[in-house]
C-alpha cells in the first residue's frame, strides 16, 4: 500500500496544484460582475466558489470525467508518471496565463495535453477529439456571441427604455436584479464545477483505477468521487490566491458592463457549459464563451473595428491560440523524450 501512495503522491499534488490554478481563471467569469457591483464583498467569494464549484463536479460532472479519464486515451495508459507529465503541462500554461492576467481555457489545455501524451504514445481516440470535442469548440462560442449580440442590439434598448437603467449606481433599486446577479454567479460557478474539476481530477481517477487493478477499472465512479472531493477544494484556494487579478480584468478592460448585462451573459454562458457537461460530457472553456458574449455586447456598444483595436481582446485571443497548443506540444515532448 505504501507504494502505491508513494506513486499516486506526485500526480496527485500536481492535479492540486493545477486546480488552485483553474480557481484563479474561474473566479473571473463567476463573479466578476457581482464584485464590481459591490453585491458580493471579495472576502467570501472564494468560499462561495468553492461550495459551487464541488457542487457541480458531484451533481453534474460526471460525464466529463469519464471523457477525459478513458475517451480521449485508454486508462492503462494513465501511468505515475504519464500523468504527472499531462498535470504538469496544463499546470504551466495555466500558471502563466494567470500571471499574465488572461483567463485561460483549462479544458482545451486539458484535452490538448492528453492529446499530446496520447499521440506520443500511439492510442489517441482521433473520432473522439476531431468529430465530438472540437465541433462543440466552434459551435458554443459561436451561439454565446450570436445570443449575446442579439440580446445587446433588440433586447437591452427596449429594457432600458421602458424597465430600468443598467447602471450600478442605480442597482440599489432593483433588489431582484441584485438577486439574479447573485445567482447568476453561483450558477456559473455550478458550472464550471461540472466542466472544469474533471481536468485535474479525471486524469488522476483514471491513475488510481489503473494503480489499484482491473477491478477498480470496471468501477470507476467512487474513485471519481473521491478524486472531485480531493481536487475541487483546491478551486476556493486559487480563487483566494489568483482570482483577483483576473477578475479585475475580465469585462471592464473590454467594454463596461452593466450588471443586467452581467447577468445575461453569465446565464447563457453557464448554460451553454452546463449542456456540454451534462449531455455531451464535452470539456468546453467558459471562459472563451463569457470572452465571446463580451465581444459582441463590445460590438452593439463601440462598433466591430474598435472592438477588435482592443489590447485585451487581442491578448485574450493570442493566449486562447497559444496555450492549448503548447500544452500538446510541452506534452508530446516530455513523453516522447522521457516516457
Amino acid at each position: 500500500m505504501s507504494e502505491l501512495f508513494t506513486g499516486l503522491t506526485i500526480p496527485f499534488l500536481l492535479a492540486m496544484f493545477l486546480a488552485v490554478n483553474m480557481g484563479g481563471s474561474g473566479t473571473a467569469p463567476a463573479f466578476s460582475a457581482a464584485y464590481g457591483a459591490n453585491v458580493i464583498k471579495r472576502s467570501v467569494i472564494p468560499g462561495l466558489f468553492g461550495v459551487m464549484v464541488l457542487a457541480g463536479a458531484l451533481l453534474a460532472g460526471e460525464e466529463v470525467s469519464l471523457t477525459l479519464g478513458k475517451g480521449l486515451l485508454e486508462q492503462q495508459f494513465f501511468t505515475p508518471f504519464i500523468t504527472s507529465l499531462i498535470l504538469f503541462s496544463i499546470g504551466i500554461t495555466l500558471l502563466v496565463s494567470n500571471l499574465i492576467g488572461v483567463p485561460q481555457s483549462t479544458s482545451q489545455s486539458t484535452v490538448l495535453a492528453i492529446a499530446g501524451a496520447a499521440t506520443a504514445l500511439e492510442g489517441l481516440n482521433t473520432r473522439k477529439l476531431f468529430y465530438e470535442i472540437i465541433p462543440m469548440w466552434i459551435v458554443l462560442p459561436i451561439v454565446a456571441f450570436a445570443v449575446m449580440l442579439v440580446f445587446s442590439l433588440f433586447v437591452f434598448p427596449v429594457l432600458k427604455r421602458r424597465v430600468f437603467t443598467d447602471d450600478y449606481a442605480h442597482l440599489r433599486n432593483h433588489p431582484v436584479l441584485k438577486a439574479c446577479l447573485i445567482f447568476a454567479s453561483l450558477y456559473v460557478a455550478f458550472s464550471i464545477g461540472a466542466n472544469n474539476v474533471a481536468n485535474a481530477a479525471a486524469p488522476i481517477a483514471s491513475l488510481t483505477a489503473n494503480e489499484i487493478g482491473a477491478e477498480a477499472i470496471g468501477n470507476f465512479l467512487p474513485i471519481i468521487i473521491l478524486s472531485v472531493l480531493i481536487v475541487a477544494p483546491c478551486f476556493a484556494i486559487g480563487s483566494s490566491l489568483l482570482g483577483h487579478k483576473v477578475t479585475q480584468s475580465t469585462g471592464k478592460e473590454i467594454v463596461d458592463v452593466g450588471p443586467f448585462s452581467a447577468t445575461v451573459i453569465a446565464l447563457v454562458v453557464a448554460s451553454l457549459l452546463l449542456y456540454a457537461s451534462v449531455t455531451r460530457g464535452i470539456p468546453t472553456s467558459l471562459v472563451q464563451l463569457n470572452g465571446a458574449a463580451f465581444i459582441a455586447l463590445s460590438i452593439s456598444k463601440k462598433g466591430t473595428r474598435a472592438t477588435f483595436s482592443n489590447r485585451t481582446v487581442k491578448l485574450f485571443f493570442t493566449v486562447w491560440c497559444v496555450a492549448p497548443v503548447i500544452a500538446f506540444a510541452l506534452t508530446y515532448l516530455l513523453v516522447s523524450v522521457l516516457g
